[in-house]
């Protein structure tokens, strides 16, 4: 929890472009990251309604630019996770992929959306992550339980009183070795000067962004999400974060933090989803 959502990268790095503010070179080298490559699938061959889709996968430029000329003006982030389909509008057929993957972007401007599939290869300590995203049909309609940004930053200012009170409540130190590795690395990542958001989103945006991450970060912390196999630790116990033990213990910390996660989670989607947010006002206005 720690790392943006791929989503994330998608969305607004894919926004920035589609606003003529970076090269598309540029575009898909911040959307790919650490990964190796990222590719789409499932694209209309044309704009032209009901085209046959692309047979192949093709690459993030060319994906992009087939969007723009679909009509995407503005890319949105759904985060959904069971029970809470956050961002998404249907269909039940796009919902249910990613619900599965835990994320999506939408273009609803060229009524089409984006699910990730990853796939990781390579040896242990040298894998790497391909990244396809699979276009499916999506419904023009309001996405679901998403904040406004003004509403985002007031329930994260309650949701960091009630995530402290809980810790406390739980005897949870924060002081395990793994715990202050995983809070430097975040502090690390966060003073590099990282760039949350792309050129285009407003200030307000940059600041929910960055408290809802670093909310869920300490919520995995707590849970000792950060500590299981692939992190080095000694798979996600807990023990190295505090107070809580057993697995009982740990399981009514994860329930106490559910609700500071979920708060996290919507201020994100809503940080996000700024900017095309902002161009639907703009219509509005327009119109």
């Amino acid at each position: 929890m720690l790392d943006e959502p791929r989503s994330g990268r998608l969305a607004a790095w894919g926004n920035a472009l589609l606003a003529a503010l970076i090269s598309p070179d540029e575009a898909a080298q911040r959307i790919v990251g650490d990964d190796v490559v990222h590719r789409v699938k499932g694209l209309p061959a044309s704009p032209a309604p009901y085209a046959d889709s692309e047979p192949e996968s093709v690459g993030l430029t060319l994906a992009l630019g087939r969007l723009r000329s679909m009509g995407a003006r503005g890319l949105r982030v759904a985060l959904p996770v069971p029970g809470h389909p956050l961002g998404l509008s249907g269909p039940p057929e796009f919902n249910s992929r990613a619900l599965e993957a835990g994320e999506a972007v939408i273009a609803p401007d060229a009524g089409v959306g984006l699910v990730p599939e990853l796939y990781e290869a390579g040896p242990e300590g040298d894998v790497h992550a391909e990244v396809t995203w699979h276009c499916l049909s999506v419904r023009d309609a309001p996405p679901a339980d998403v904040p406004s940004l003004s509403e985002a930053e007031r329930e994260l200012a309650e949701a960091m009183r009630e995530a402290t009170e809980v810790l406390t409540q739980l005897d949870v130190a924060g002081s395990g070795p793994v715990a202050n590795a995983a809070l430097e690395s975040y502090r690390a990542r966060m003073e590099a000067g990282r760039q949350l958001l792309a050129p285009g989103y407003p200030p307000r945006a940059v600041r929910v962004l960055e408290l809802a991450q670093r909310v869920r970060a300490l919520v995995a912390i707590a849970c000792g999400e950060e500590s299981g196999a692939g992190h080095g630790g000694s798979g996600g116990d807990g023990r190295e974060h505090g107070g809580a033990v057993s697995a009982s213990q740990i399981a009514a910390r994860a329930e106490a933090l559910r609700p500071v996660e979920r708060t996290a989670r919507r201020a994100q989607v809503a940080a996000y989803n700024a900017y095309a947010e902002e161009l639907e006002r703009k219509r509005s206005w327009e119109s």
